[in-house]
This record gives C-alpha cells, structure tokens and sequence, in this order.
C-alpha cells in the first residue's frame, strides 16, 4: 500500500502523514482550509528542523515533505489504498467524513480513525455495509513523530485481513502496533483518563500545584510528561471530550472534574497558542 491519505491537517493528523512520508511513502494530506494546510506545512518544517539539530533525524529526511501534496477537499482521495480519518474528536464529524470517504474510495481502500474513544464498530455504522470490513481504527499517540505505539482496534465487521495489513503497515512505518478490543476509549485512554482525573482532584484539594504533580510523575514515575504537561499539549478541551465519552460509557470513575470543565468553557484549554494549566499562551503545546 504505497498510497497514503491522510483528513485533518491538526495536531494529529499533520504528523501522521509526516510518519508515512518518512518510511517513503507518497501522502496526500487534506483539510478544509488553506490556511490549515500552510500551517500544517510549516509546522512539519519546524519539527524535521528540531529533529535533525537534536540528532533524530538525518539531514535527508527534510525530502519526507516532498512527499506529501497539500490538497483542501478530498480531491484525490480515490487514489489512496489506505485512508487516515483524523478530524475532531466528534462522532458526528467523523462520521461524515468517513461516509464521504466511503463514496470516493475504490472497494479495496481501507479506512482507518484516529479516534481516541469512539467505538470503530460506531463508526462504521456510517458506512456502507460493504464498506465495513475494511474500516479500522489506528489510534497514535502525540507527538505522533516520536511516540512508537499505535493502538489498532477492530470493529465488530472488520476483516483479519484488514487487520493484518494495517499492523503491517504500522510496523513498516516504525511503529509498535497493539491489537485492542473495540470499546470507548480502548485500552491506553481508560489508563490515561482515570490518572488525568485524579491528577486535577489533587489540584481542587490544594494537595500539589500542577507544577509540582509534574515534577512528581516525571521524576517519581518516571513519565516523559506530567499529566497536566500532557493536558495542555493535547488540550484540556479533547481530555474533558474524552471523558464526557467514557462517563456516558463506564459510569462514575470517568466523571470529568468540575475544575477541568470551569477552565475549558473560560478558554484556559492548552494548545499551541492557547493558555492552559502551565502555559501562558506564548508558546502553547506541542
């Protein structure tokens, strides 16, 4: 499968296209707007840049963004083998995406969703029947370019071939792939959520500032990241989207905190430009 696609030029999907363009493949990246896609452009530029001068990547790899074509709409999408559907974190928004996909695409195309939390099998409910043994989900982790795991998550309908193809795949793009039930959140966001929600208690209850529980993940726990680092990189507005998923889904252990509601709807949400429980908006995350 050397033709790639990629829908949603954002955090995610910008470095899941870089991914593939790296292990030499062709990608056509899409969004809705120009202006995304000049900035997705940009930023990919910025991340080879910092890789190469920290020595993790190689002078070379700056040829990856020849092979990725730029394209508002989904224009070209036809050609694709395998499809990445990474759009906002909605149902609804997927879902039409997909169902646009699955009209374009030829019959062999594989279609794969970013999703974090969604059910693939509620996905592919959105497609054409015929359609559903090739729908997938593929859930990387951010930063995308650096973190090896990719979460692969069959529907109900999903063929083993499909299966086999996209593990493959991962792995030839130099990814650690880890085949998980399809349930909301799978198996990697069920962990995370539930040390997100008990890392803002401790905040409500004057226990630790998020510096300090920052420090003391990173330091005591050994993560790369603290939890509240990991918020407004990923933004705290996707975390509490996530959670209301998996309350409706699991009950009271995912219930959000009332402190993580209030600073989303003050627009306190991370994200690059944005301020949030340790940015100013100066810099914003990752």
């Amino acid at each position: 499968m050397e033709r790639i696609g990629v829908v949603g030029a954002g955090l995610m999907g910008r470095e899941i296209a870089l991914v593939f363009a790296l292990a030499g493949h062709r990608v056509l990246l899409s969004d809705r707007s120009d202006a995304a896609l000049q900035a997705a452009r940009e930023r990919l530029s910025d991340i080879l840049d910092k890789a190469i001068a920290r020595g993790r990547a190689a002078e070379g790899d700056r040829a990856a963004l020849d092979r990725i074509v730029f394209a508002p709409g989904l224009d070209g999408m036809d050609a694709c083998d395998f499809v990445t559907e990474a759009v906002f974190e909605d149902e609804d928004v997927k879902a039409a995406v997909l169902a646009e996909l699955d009209r374009r695409c030829g019959p062999e195309t594989i279609l794969a969703s970013n999703t974090s939390t969604i059910p693939i099998s509620v996905l592919a409910a959105h497609v054409a029947p015929a359609r559903r043994a090739r729908v997938i989900g593929t859930h990387y982790f951010s930063p995308v370019s650096r973190m090896p795991l990719v979460e692969v998550v069959p529907g109900l309908a999903t063929a083993a071939d499909t299966v086999a193809r996209t593990r493959a795949l991962c792995t030839a793009i130099g990814k650690t792939p880890v085949t998980i039930k399809d349930v909301p959140g799978f198996a990697v966001n069920r962990l995370l959520h539930v040390f997100m929600i008990e890392a803002v208690r401790l905040v409500e209850e004057g226990v630790a500032t998020p510096e300090e529980i920052d420090t003391a993940c990173r330091l005591g726990l050994g993560h790369p990241m603290g939890p509240f680092e990991l918020m407004d990189a990923t933004t705290s507005s996707l975390c509490l989207t996530a959670q209301q998923i998996m309350h409706d889904a699991y009950g009271e252990r995912f219930r959000p905190r009332p402190l993580l509601r209030t600073r989303v709807r003050a627009g306190l949400t991370g994200g690059r430009g944005r301020p949030g429980w340790r940015s100013d908006g100066t810099e914003g995350g990752a």
